[in-house]
């Protein structure tokens, strides 16, 4: 990997990450979820005051607790960089319009990453020393539709979301994340690489249209002992997919 830092003022956060990678190992925060369910947060406890009457169960929405519980998610951060993590994760998992919409709240999908990151952000500062700096990725998920597969098993080539669909809200996302103030984005447990694609798509949009370029880090899940995620790829092929993911801008 190419560490020399870009003399771009744009290019300052994270821009520290990639050269402490070749030095040491870093530790990445665990899940944000089996964290959350030791509070036994109930419906009253997602929905606040904001949402009290929101038409929609709201209890398992645990991007929404960015909102609603933000002192939780503010001590879950710092449990985890009080354990020793570098990078600690937003909590925005399924914080995009398309996976909010489940829930009805498509339209607070923006506040909820903006709010995320500066949770985050806040841990990140609270933690950070000279000698151990402390990063906070914005985390994208897989969203809860895939382009690539069918939901229908009668219909091979149905789909329930298309590529622009997803595009545009990881466009949203990632653009309330940057202005939260995230060091570097995380697109994470990917079971469909068009999926993933339209997210690196979406982030390298966003990125020239800002004119700050983060570092991405990308996690693939596999599903079985076949060695290959959901949509059928093997974990080199699925490498071959995504590798032209831009690191850093060009001269």
């Amino acid at each position: 990997m190419n560490t020399q830092v870009p003399a771009s003022s744009a290019y300052t956060r994270g821009a520290s990450l990639p050269g402490i990678l070749q030095q040491r190992i870093v530790i990445l925060d665990g899940a944000m979820g089996t964290m959350i369910q030791r509070y036994k947060l109930g419906e009253q406890d997602y929905r606040g005051t904001r949402f009290a009457d929101h038409p929609k169960d709201l209890k398992g929405n645990n991007d929404l607790l960015v909102l609603t519980k933000p002192e939780v998610i503010s001590e879950i951060h710092e449990q985890y960089l009080a354990a020793g993590s570098d990078i600690i994760e937003t909590n925005t998992f399924g914080t995009t319009s398309v996976a909010q919409e489940d829930y009805g709240l498509g339209e607070y999908a923006y506040e909820m990453n903006v709010a995320a990151a500066k949770l985050a952000r806040a841990a990140c500062d609270k933690y950070s020393s000279v000698d151990k700096p402390r990063f906070a990725a914005g985390a994208l998920g897989p969203t809860p539709r895939t382009a690539s597969i069918s939901p229908d098993v009668n219909d091979p080539g149905a789909r329930n979301v298309d590529f622009d669909t997803l595009k545009a809200a990881y466009y949203e996302q990632a653009k309330g994340l940057l202005e939260g103030g995230v060091d570097l984005f995380l697109v994470e447990t990917i079971f469909d690489t068009l999926n993933a694609k339209a997210a690196i798509f979406a982030l390298d949009e966003l990125m020239e249209d800002s004119g700050e370029r983060l570092p991405v880090i990308i996690s693939g899940t596999v599903t079985d002992a076949s060695g290959r995620i959901l949509s059928g790829q093997t974990v080199t092929a699925f490498w071959h997919s995504v590798r032209h993911a831009r690191r850093w801008p060009s001269a």
